[in-house]
């Protein structure tokens, strides 16, 4: 299948003839991957190890965001929200982060525009085995439906083309949830918004997270500066990691995407583990840090939902926890823009809607990434029974041998990884 190619070149040359997209916006754009975060905590602090132990998190999380809700019905009739006292079912949240924010602090400066540049869509499984992480590129272009902007009233037409990044200034939250639903099919009764300073706000709150680097970086433009090898990031560091492109991969967007999945993959493992979620101060640290910073939608700002959310994710395996970002390809008429890659995004998102899990290639991490060599080998393939191989009907029967029901298929050219991924960001090499 084909992948985007060629995204470094084109902004290698844009810069040697002064025509830099986006350069004034190219501070903020990255603060995202605590969307992830976000959705840890929007959901109700999602990997905590008891529902008693979310529900003090929790409380004080929706006691504070209640007031500061969001619509996202786009100027329709809201739907009724599933019974919040459980999830029988599956669910998408849409975690957006814009720039331009009245909530990111002055320190970040003004920018022309608030464009909605982090696009991360959640998917959890009926059966709550599997789930899967999708990040849209902000230069994807799309058709968008009509949006109505919730604070004027005002009706934006629907539009044929246009970049994913412009959905927010079309119509606020409502609209970008709008816009993603029409391009995957896939229903969204969640939201989340972010901002800059829930970033750094949440990235400390957590105690910090590894990352890895397979050469040293030193980017200007996200202020990222940090040595080869595995570093413990919170703060303005982890923003900076989160934010950089010109530091990683190509320089592209989408390389910048791969460092923010593995920052999601390595939070999911540090949420995961035990001095995590037996912390109650670091959860509740998280949870009053999003309660500060963050506007849910106002289906997903209440304490019943966000519980029942955090008990449908804590158990969730890693390994069935699949980042992955929104299949495209480069624009034929604009290099700096790119469109869906069709037959791909059905296949993935025909899976998402019949809930069927899969996993990814031995060839998906993206162009800013490369599997950790400190990481711990995977297990041997050679070393798994053949299951073509003659039975001996004598032979005790092993329970471990038993084919798995909920096994995974693979899904050749989609770019990502897994949450039991460990990889390192490569270094732009200029």
């Amino acid at each position: 299948m084909q992948q985007p190619t060629g995204r470094g070149d084109a902004r290698r040359q844009a810069k040697a003839t002064g025509l830099v997209r986006h350069q004034r916006h190219s501070r903020w754009r990255q603060f995202w991957a605590p969307s992830l975060k976000v959705v840890a905590i929007a959901l109700a602090v999602a990997l905590v190890s008891g529902a008693s132990v979310a529900a003090i998190a929790v409380s004080q999380f929706a006691t504070k965001v209640a007031a500061n809700s969001v619509d996202i019905s786009n100027g329709k009739k809201p739907a009724k929200a599933p019974a919040a006292t459980s999830f029988d079912g599956g669910f998408n949240v849409l975690v957006v982060g814009v720039d331009n924010s009245t909530a990111q602090g002055e320190s970040y400066g003004e920018r022309d525009a608030t464009l909605n540049d982090v696009n991360i869509l959640l998917h959890v499984s009926a059966d709550h085995k599997s789930a899967a992480v999708v990040s849209i590129p902000r230069d994807l272009v799309i058709a968008q439906p009509e949006c109505t902007d919730p604070a004027t009233g005002n009706v934006a037409s629907a539009v044929s083309a246009e970049a994913v990044n412009g959905a927010y200034g079309r119509g606020g939250l409502g609209c970008v949830v709008s816009t993603v639903a029409e391009l995957t099919g896939l229903d969204i009764p969640y939201a989340g918004l972010i901002s800059f300073s829930g970033t750094v706000a949440m990235a400390d709150a957590v105690g910090g997270v590894p990352i890895c680097l397979n050469a040293a970086i030193d980017d200007p433009y996200s202020g990222l500066n940090l040595p080869a090898g595995t570093s413990v990031v919170s703060g303005q560091t982890a923003l900076s990691y989160l934010r950089s492109r010109h530091g990683v991969g190509d320089g592209s967007d989408l390389s910048r995407i791969s460092s923010q999945q593995a920052y999601m993959s390595s939070l999911m493992r540090v949420m995961k583990s035990n001095s995590t979620l037996t912390d109650v101060s670091k959860l509740t640290g998280l949870a009053n840090a999003a309660g500060t910073n963050l506007k849910l939608s106002t289906s997903l700002a209440n304490i019943p939902t966000m519980v029942s959310m955090a008990l449908a994710l804590k158990d969730i395996d890693l390994a069935k926890l699949v980042f992955v970002q929104y299949p495209a390809v480069d624009d034929p008429d604009d290099a700096a823009k790119l469109v869906p890659s069709e037959t791909l995004a059905t296949e993935l998102f025909t899976r998402l809607k019949t809930d069927q899990p899969f996993t990814l290639d031995d060839k998906s991490l993206g162009s800013g990434a490369q599997a950790d060599p400190a990481a711990p080998a995977a297990p041997d393939p050679a070393a798994t029974p053949d299951p073509a191989a003659p039975v001996d009907p004598a032979a005790p029967v092993d329970p471990a041998a038993t084919p798995d029901p909920t096994a995974q298929e693979t899904i050749a050219g989609l770019r990502g990884q897994t949450a039991d991924q460990q990889t390192c960001s490569i270094a732009y090499d200029y």
